[in-house]
């Protein structure tokens, strides 16, 4: 996974669960693929289970409603 995300250069956060103690607990993992965005106190605002392609424009306007977003 590390190697994954070296060579796709992320340049976010990415949590690397491989026990899924984290996201099997807190986010409920329905199965890979899945997205996860979580806010900076922690709470999990979106999840989206599939594929999707993150290079485009539709995929930035989705961060950045999630990212502009006020509240929980």
């Amino acid at each position: 996974m590390k190697q994954t995300v070296a060579e796709r250069g992320y340049t976010a956060p990415v949590l690397l669960d491989a026990s899924g103690d984290v996201t099997g607990r807190a986010y409920g993992v329905f199965g890979p693929p899945t997205a996860y965005l979580v806010d900076r106190e922690g709470r999990l605002v979106g999840r989206m289970v599939g594929g999707r392609d993150w290079s485009g424009a539709a995929a930035r306007d989705v961060i950045r409603g999630f990212v502009h977003r006020r509240g929980p």
